[in-house]
């Protein structure tokens, strides 16, 4: 304002930021978002009527989100009016990919991101069960038949489709959960529960860090159930490092 320059102290502006987070107030801290598991997808899925054609729209978007490790605001709009073909995700987006050793994935294309304004991409594979995104897709498709170039998860209505907001996704499986028996999670759990799910299942950090498409180590506060994801690393003969120690140690002449 004064037309002075600022010559500031990155070390210095990193230790009052840390300063600044320890002494913030327990008052002032978000509670930690509970994350979706397996399990709760599976009280989602028992609680909500796939035959129904907002029901199937949003279980189609749950598991995506979920096995995608994506935010919900990737795959849905903020509101009813908000769909734009240029921004949002659409089923002329979804391609599907096998890499050399022929194994398949489904890839969805994102127009633009909260962090990608050009867009990225996001991919499930086929999973065993209920919770088989590729299923609750196609049954979606199925039900609602969504434009080619309209919203991905969009559903029958009034004679039209309607794009699957933020509002919709969250209203239908807090019903859902409520009919479970359980408390309502907020929509970030999902995210952090496909978090949590991966590294349960072994894949490496730096995989998963791919996979949700972080640029930097911020997934690592998603972290809980240490001692589970941390197990197969901290045995005396880790099975997870056989396979690794063949690629880098020479074999043995005699």
């Amino acid at each position: 304002m004064h037309r002075l320059e600022w010559s500031h102290n990155d070390t210095e502006i990193k230790v009052l930021l840390k300063a600044a987070v320890t002494l913030a107030p327990t008052s002032s801290k978000h509670k930690p978002c509970e994350p979706y598991t397996v399990d709760i997808l599976g009280l989602m899925c028992d609680n909500l009527n796939l035959a129904d054609l907002a029901d199937a729209a949003v279980f189609a978007c749950l598991t995506t989100m979920f096995w995608c490790t994506a935010w919900v605001g990737e795959f849905t709009v903020p509101c009813l009016d908000a769909f734009d073909p240029s921004l949002h995700v659409k089923p002329s987006n979804v391609t599907h990919k096998k890499d050399r050793q022929g194994v398949m994935v489904t890839n969805f294309r994102l127009p633009r991101t909260k962090s990608a304004l050009l867009g990225e991409e996001a991919s499930w594979a086929q999973q065993h069960g209920p919770l088989d995104p590729q299923a609750a897709l196609q049954n979606h498709f199925n039900v609602n038949n969504p434009p080619t170039d309209g919203h991905l998860f969009a559903y029958k209505h009034k004679g039209g489709h309607r794009p699957l907001t933020k509002l919709k996704l969250t209203t239908c499986l807090s019903s859902a959960a409520k009919r479970a028996g359980i408390e309502p999670l907020q929509g970030h759990g999902v995210r952090i529960g496909s978090t949590l799910e991966y590294l349960l299942c072994n894949v490496p950090f730096d995989v998963v860090k791919i996979k949700g498409c972080w640029a930097s180590d911020a997934f690592l506060v998603y972290l809980c159930c240490h001692a589970q994801i941390l197990a197969p690393y901290i045995q005396a003969s880790p099975p997870l490092h056989e396979g690794f120690l063949c690629y880098t140690m020479p074999p043995i002449r005699c």
